[in-house]
């Protein structure tokens, strides 16, 4: 295991990005059928790469490739296993940068971004790596002599790992890094759209952690016949786990399905983040707050800002500086030191023009909205917005709950704003949505803190910090929309990817029955002084 992979299968690695990305199963590369180019969002005229795409029966290979290799991967002992994951870290830190222009050219997210998303799998790895030696259990007191009682973490088996594309490699990591070191195998199928990225992310953890072939395989398919492929390997036994990262509807239908199977699959979705601005609260940092998780990642993010939710008291100062802000923000170019570049794909930008046409007349939009064009321009862009999907930022005051743009998600940079008088009402207006992912609350005042983080339906809360930014050993995810109280990232991601198993071991020579056969002090109830 220490050794690094055999010279073959490096090369037949090497042969699915040789041009053309192709799903990689049981170690070799694996060609579908219809072919499409992946492009660059801030260039739309370049290509990054050619995607080739599988179909359901590619997920079943890999699947069966997986559950094949996962037996002999569990029996790795586990210090070495995470002997693995450091390796991945390392060689991840050593292409950090190269990884991040990936991401930037085909994402568009603005490059320091990218490279704090590189930054989040290393950390992941720096975590994870020690845990290959901390996977542990108990030794639990019988309550009969001459017996002993113990827990034991077990991999469950084969994950499907299924992820968005916003954030391409991070995210991934998440499952994966932990997946990995508890002994399971992994069938990945990531978003179409940054296909190419992923190739590189693959080729990386295999190569870095010397993995066997058919540890982790790639599939790259587009969703109904991901799902297909999943329906029917859940339905041979081949999966055991399945991760999902994307929109609260798709990830209904994947619980559902897995609920069939008596699975609880690991959904993490999306969210209508509500950030609360208090009396008290430092309105320059709420601003700050608000503008980088409204906007960052062009507010393509699950833990972007839904809406800021500030009281009467302190709306029109708050909502005064927030303009200034959002006007002075600079937008273009995601190579250059900019907050926001474009918009993902093409398909979340014809989504996101949809939300736009859920402004209503009684919202009052603060400026300029829609793609930014030479007769829709934004003072100060960064680059030519005619190359790629730039959209302005929009500072939508006068939301009401019940509107939609209210209630549901709207993936792309748009924040809504309305007032509150009582924190009671703050927290009724933060919780309306039925999301509960992330949520943040700017004031000096211990008590509003303190309330607002018991009353909160979210399962992540910040103080005086904005709505996005998670850390490796802290868990996250969210309830309601955002999820089914799963929880990704520290030890407490290891109860997505481990069973316990109960082991009672009795050398006393005779059947002693639990609850039954028990040794029992007589106390003198009697006494008194």
């Amino acid at each position: 295991m220490s050794e690094p992979a055999s010279g073959d299968a490096v090369h037949r690695r090497s042969s699915a990005r040789a041009g053309l990305v192709t799903s990689v199963i049981d170690g070799s590369p694996v060609p579908g059928g219809r072919t499409i180019p992946s492009t660059n969002p801030a260039l739309l005229n370049e290509v990054v790469g050619e995607v080739s795409f599988g179909d359901a029966g590619t997920v079943v290979r890999a699947a069966e490739s997986a559950k094949k290799a996962q037996e002999s991967w569990a029996a790795i002992p586990a210090p070495i296993r995470g002997r693995a994951i450091a390796h991945i870290g390392r060689l991840i830190e050593d292409n950090a940068e190269a990884l991040a222009r990936l991401v930037t050219a085909e994402i568009g997210k603005p490059y320091s971004e990218a490279l704090g998303e590189v930054r989040e799998i290393v950390d992941t790895c720096d975590f994870f790596l020690g845990e290959g030696r901390r996977l542990y259990g108990q030794t639990v007191p019988s309550e009969m002599p001459d017996k002993q009682l113990f827990t034991f973490r077990r991999p469950v088996g084969t994950v499907a790992v299924i992820t968005a594309g916003n954030f391409p490699v991070a995210v991934p990591a998440w499952y994966i890094v932990p997946a990995l070191l508890s002994g399971n195998t992994i069938v990945w199928k990531p978003a179409e759209y940054s296909a190419v990225t992923s190739a590189a992310f693959h080729d990386l953890v295999v190569r870095g952690g010397g993995l066997p072939d058919g540890v982790f395989n790639v599939v790259f398919a587009d969703g109904a016949e991901t799902f297909a492929g999943l329906e029917r390997s859940l339905e041979a036994g081949l999966i055991d786990k399945v991760g999902f990262t994307g929109s609260s509807a798709v990830g209904s239908e994947i619980g559902a399905l897995t609920g069939r199977h008596l699975q609880t699959a690991c959904l993490e979705l999306g969210g209508k983040n509500p950030l609360v601005v208090t009396p008290s609260a430092d309105i320059d940092l709420a601003v700050e707050g608000a503008l980088f998780s409204g906007f960052g990642t062009a507010g393509q993010r699950c833990t972007s800002l839904g809406t800021v939710i500030v009281h009467e008291s302190v709306h029109d100062q708050f909502l005064a500086s927030f303009n200034a802000a959002v006007a002075g923000a600079k937008v273009g170019d995601p190579t250059q030191d900019v907050v926001m570049g474009p918009m993902l794909d093409e398909k979340f930008a014809a989504r996101y023009e949809e939300y736009l046409d859920w402004i209503q007349p009684h919202h009052a939009v603060q400026a300029a909205y829609g793609r930014i064009t030479a007769d829709n321009p934004r003072d100060g862009f960064v680059g030519d917005p005619s190359t790629g999907l730039y959209y302005h930022p929009v500072v939508v005051d006068g939301v009401r709950a019940g509107d939609r743009i209210f209630m549901e998600e709207t993936f792309g940079p748009i924040v809504g704003i309305t007032r509150y008088q009582s924190l009671n009402e703050a927290l009724e207006l933060a919780n309306a949505p039925g999301y509960g992912l992330s949520s943040s609350i700017y004031t000096t005042d211990p008590k509003d803190a303190f309330t607002f983080r018991d009353k909160i339906s979210a399962g992540m809360v910040s103080i005086n910090n904005s709505t996005s930014g998670a850390e490796a050993h802290l868990p996250f995810g969210g309830n309601g929309r955002s999820g089914n109280g799963s929880r990704q990232s520290g030890i407490w991601v290891l109860d997505q990817f481990t069973r316990w198993q109960a082991v009672n071991w009795d050398y006393s020579g005779r059947l002693q029955k639990a609850q039954m056969d028990i040794l029992e002090l007589t106390p003198d109830t009697t006494f008194r002084l």
